[in-house]
């Protein structure tokens, strides 16, 4: 197979927002359904809402493990398995999805607060706000590093008054699965010490698209949030 051209990329660009303009339409469906309530098992409410992928999509694939967390669990990276928790009155959640459509990858997350907790709706809040401006960051620097990136995502946090939950900040996407797209595990995540440009091709001469994590947490209160969607397409 040769280098891909213009038509090509543009055809991959198109699939992959297509593929999150549907996870945005699962997410806004789940609100509606009130598929995250209290009273409800965390495993439930992923089963919940892979059901619902699949009524509305015909989605039956997920590239990564499926991911609701709830109260103390919000606090985990993704590599941890904590066990079932049901999901309290005054409780924060989020939910984390990686649906395949098409082939392409979509990679969602959002957070679901219940009760009155101002610190709790401050953090939901500002999920959205620190990853605006890290993805503002990504379009003022044409040659910012994964490196760079991940930095200004841990400032902005800490400007908010949070920690960062996860070791990275995101990772690359594209056809299923992408973690065989480029086997150099520093080079496909947005982390310290990659120092490779984000704006750049992979080994089969594709242009790189990004995933933007944002795993907030508040340690001293015991919880987290999180929020995550493409970085460089809309």
């Amino acid at each position: 197979m040769g280098v891909p051209d213009r038509m090509d990329e543009e055809l991959r660009a198109l699939g992959l927002v297509e593929a999150q303009r549907k996870a945005t339409a699962l997410f806004a469906e789940v609100g509606a359904r009130r598929l995250v309530v209290p009273g409800a098992g965390e495993r439930e409410v992923s089963d919940r809402i892979r059901d619902l992928a699949n009524e509305m999509f015909g989605t039956t694939k997920h590239w990564h493990k499926r991911i609701v967390r709830s109260g103390p669990h919000t606090l985990f990276p993704y590599q941890e398995n904590p066990p079932d928790r049901v999901i309290g009155e005054d409780d924060i959640a989020f939910a984390d999805f990686g649906p395949i459509f098409e082939e392409y990858e979509a990679d969602f997350g959002r957070t679901f607060v219940f009760g009155d907790d101002p610190v709790k709706h401050r953090l939901r809040e500002d999920l959205a706000t620190v990853f605006a401006a890290g993805r503002s960051a990504f379009q003022a620097d044409p040659d910012i590093t994964g490196e760079r990136l991940y930095a200004e995502v841990e400032r902005l946090a800490a400007e908010a008054g949070w920690t960062l939950g996860g070791w990275h900040a995101g990772h690359l996407v594209g056809e299923f699965p992408h973690e065989t797209i480029d086997g150099a595990k520093t080079e496909s995540y947005i982390v310290p010490h990659n120092d490779h440009p984000l704006r750049r091709t992979d080994r089969a001469g594709w242009r790189c698209h990004w995933i933007l994590e944002i795993h907030l947490v508040d340690k001293r209160n015991g919880f987290g949030g999180f929020y995550e969607q493409l970085l460089d397409l809309a």
